[in-house]
């Protein structure tokens, strides 16, 4: 009979890790139970991330991988295992990251949730056909199908147009002065004059004065003819007559606007297009066949265009056959998670690329939630972003479910309410980067009260509160609407000049509608900075350093040593974006390349270089002992002790330490770096600038993926904006910042169609008392007691 201690490790309820080194892990072991929900935290660069995703989850990846075909697996381990001695009691884990997939128009809340899968089965099998008509397969009603998409627009629903004004803004130019200004520059432009010219038509007379006749051929013609055109003679030129083919204006631009690589050319032709509802199908999408069929009375492009919550309404009063019943049950209970969640605002149609990060992982929460697996661990990376107060409620409940149903959940997060709610903690720390990396607690929550080094402690009992701020006294008003766009109807608002001003409300309120609405053109603005958490750069080549413009200074002081001078290195020897000192087998960018074939291509380190990125002998250049490879792997904080003789790099780095990025390292890529950290880099690029005049700053959500500790830091940066005699405008969810702000928007009530109304504006506390807003009692127990 085995031995008790054999038989409990046979059924170990804990993953036990042992010697994780990813990142800025200092050979941690740490033991977190199964079948429990976890939160794993810490102050932003601390390492929680990088045990939860890069050491847990990326393990039981690669214990996945394992079992794949040999050729798929070698190309696997050439991207590696994660630096860790080994982890024992790892169930397989499913990850939810708040990543972005290449945005599409043709993917949508309907495609990610497979919602439409669901309608299309409905209208196929239990829809109301015309008499007579042949009943549809589902993939009929699919726009992203050869059987379903509208033929006059593809199935995208809108159709791109051009006209005279847009190709011809100022009509008192002639041709060879520039009056088709849609016409490429440079040499094909003048080859397009020269044969009109040949063509026999006047490119010297203003264009408002040429017959209209001849201006629609010119402009829209499909005609390509081909003439030899006879080049004027210039001085000191041999030009010989060539064949030249016309192409309208029209043709250029929609062929620029279809075909080519290049986004800058992409987007100067956009300008010359309108886009509009597709007239053949109304912007439906489909076919005429798949719009015949009714369900409930309405179409399928009817039923996927109503929010989810109306869509689930709409269902729940049909009455039909069997088949009918059953189906609607399968879309009631799918549509149910995701209102449950607080994404009921969304309609099935409504694209990805237009979600927040947040919007999208949760959807991705509800599809798992109805995949019904058990004894998965679930890895998600902070579910609560993005989430008001109100909300959080609901995604705990749907943390519970996944737990009752048999799964380990294992959260990064930074949010109280949901640390609170978590049946183990674990606290990495102390602080950021190299000062970070290790385990300060793990287990129940209370005991994370004892542990003085903790950050976290002190937010999660009951710090003291924060003083009673005064209210500053606006220098003017900023009137903007009224709006009517989105769920916004006719909507004015007043924002104060010189203060803090907090936007709050549900998600799907009309939060980020409404900061669109501030724009350069109103009266008072002055400057205007949208400080958003879209990425600094797509690739490992765009870097910290580069962003920032504090590489230019690094690699002057570079080209300033004496071996530099010496080996005649200038200033471009030391960049990684241009041949000379760079390595030629990455091109410089540390990294190649690796194609997964039926996976997403990832990176590995270059063979060559290891990842320096440069070539030997540029690598043999030293300023104060370190070469440039070496000093693009300092962290912020270490480059500030490094350069501390510098004083033009010195001012960057303090800005970036400012925000709480001295854990960052200076050539970090963009591509490891979360939309927060993007976010406040950007707030640290303005911050360093000398700033003249009054300036607004737009901020969506900024304290998203931020330790408490760090959105103090931050906030205090911003409150020092608004002292300097700036305004600062923030969209919020976060009520410790609400509570600090000189005045609130409140929208609502509700999400969608529910919301898109102001329910309150006012200081703080005068929101605070309003009973309408779902807001207003979170604020209140966020305010300080008055003195």
């Amino acid at each position: 009979m085995p031995s008790p201690r054999a038989h409990d490790h046979d059924h170990d309820p804990f993953v036990r890790v042992r010697g994780a080194r990813e990142h800025n892990l200092r050979g941690v072991d740490v033991d977190v139970p199964r079948d429990v929900i976890a939160v794993f935290t810490g102050v932003s660069g601390s390492g929680k991330s990088s045990l939860a995703f890069g050491t847990i989850y990326a393990e039981a990846q690669r214990r996945y991988f394992e079992s794949v075909a040999p050729y798929a697996r070698r190309l696997i381990h050439q991207v590696g295992a994660p630096r860790v001695g080994e982890i024992t009691g790892l169930p397989p884990a499913v990850s939810l990251q708040q990543r972005r997939a290449a945005p599409t128009s043709r993917s949508s809340v309907g495609t990610v949730t497979t919602l439409s899968n669901s309608l299309r089965m409905l209208f196929s099998r239990a829809g109301a056909y015309p008499a007579g008509a042949e009943r549809l397969d589902s993939d009929a009603f699919s726009p992203n199908t050869a059987a379903g998409a509208c033929p006059a627009c593809h199935g995208l629903g809108r159709v791109h147009r051009t006209t005279e004004e847009l190709l011809v803004p100022d009509p008192s130019l002639s041709i060879r002065d520039g009056a088709i200004a849609a016409w490429p520059g440079a040499w094909q432009g003048k080859n397009l004059r020269d044969v009109l010219d040949t063509l026999g038509h006047d490119v010297d007379r203003p264009w408002r004065e040429l017959p209209q006749g001849e201006r629609d051929w010119i402009l829209f013609t499909d005609e390509q003819p081909v003439v030899t055109v006879h080049p004027v003679r210039e001085a000191g030129r041999i030009q010989r007559p060539y064949q030249g083919t016309y192409m309208s204006a029209r043709r250029y631009v929609m062929k620029t606007f279809s075909d080519s690589k290049s986004p800058t050319l992409r987007a100067k032709a956009e300008r010359f297009l309108t886009s509009e509802p597709c007239p053949a199908c109304g912007g439906s999408r489909l076919r005429p066949e798949a719009l015949a069929v009714t369900f409930a009375g309405r179409t399928i492009a009817e039923l996927s265009a109503l929010p989810l919550s109306d869509l689930a309404a709409c269902l729940r009063e049909t009455d039909g056959s069997e088949t009918a019943r059953v189906l609607t049950a399968d879309l009631l209970s799918r549509i149910d998670t995701i209102t449950e969640l607080g994404l009921g605002y969304l309609s099935p149609d409504r694209a990805t690329p237009t979600l927040s990060p947040g919007e999208l992982q949760r959807l991705r929460l509800a599809t798992q939630l109805r995949s019904g697996l058990f004894g998965v661990v679930y890895v998600l990376d902070e579910p609560s972003a993005g989430l008001h107060p109100a909300d959080t409620e609901s995604l705990l409940a749907v943390l519970d479910r996944l737990k009752a149903a048999g799964n380990s959940v294992f959260v990064v997060e930074h949010h109280l309410d949901v640390m609170r709610h978590a049946d183990w903690l674990v606290d990495v720390g102390p602080r950021a980067g190299e000062h970070g990396g290790e385990i300060l607690h793990s287990g129940p929550v209370a005991d994370l009260a004892d542990v003085p080094a903790s950050a976290t402690a002190r937010y999660l009992f009951g710090r003291a509160p924060s003083p009673v701020r005064e209210v500053r006294e606006p220098r003017g008003w900023l009137k903007v609407g009224p709006v009517t766009r989105h769920n916004l109807r006719d909507v004015t608002v007043e924002f104060p000049l010189g203060a803090f001003t907090a936007v709050t409300g549900v998600s799907g309120s009309g939060k980020s509608t409404l900061l669109g609405e501030l724009t350069e053109e109103l009266d008072g603005v002055g400057r205007l900075v949208r400080v958003d958490q879209k990425p600094i750069g797509r690739t490992p080549r765009s870097n910290l350093a580069t962003y920032t413009g504090l590489f230019d200074v690094v690699r002057k002081v570079f080209a300033a040593t004496d071996e530099a001078r010496e080996r005649g290195y200038g200033v471009g020897r030391f960049s990684f974006n241009v041949a000379g000192g760079r390595c030629e087998t990455c091109q410089g960018e540390g990294f190649v390349s690796v194609e997964l074939l039926f996976l997403p291509s990832t990176y590995a380190p270059c063979p060559d270089c290891g990842g320096a990125r440069y070539n030997p002998e540029t690598l043999q250049v030293a300023h104060n002992g370190r070469n440039i490879a070496e000093v693009l792997d300092l962290t912020v904080e270490g480059a500030a002790a490094f350069f501390a003789d510098t004083p033009a790099v010195q001012r960057s780095l303090s800005t970036l330490i400012d925000v709480g990025l001295g854990y960052l390292r200076l050539g970090q890529p963009a591509t490891e770096l979360s939309g927060g950290e993007a976010q406040r880099i950007k707030l640290a690029g303005e911050l360093q600038r000398a700033r003249r005049g009054h300036t607004l700053y737009l901020l969506d959500e900024p304290t998203t993926g931020l330790h408490p500790a760090d959105v103090e830091l931050l906030v205090g940066r911003l409150h020092e904006l608004v002292d300097a005699g700036h305004s600062v405008v923030v969209a919020e969810h976060d009520m410790a910042v609400v509570a600090g702000a000189d005045w609130v928007v409140d929208l609502g009530p509700g999400g969608g169609a529910e919301g898109g109304r102001v329910v309150a504006c006012g200081p703080p506390r005068q929101v605070s008392r309003e009973a309408r807003s779902r807001t207003a009692p979170y604020l209140a127990a966020a305010l300080p007691s008055p003195a």
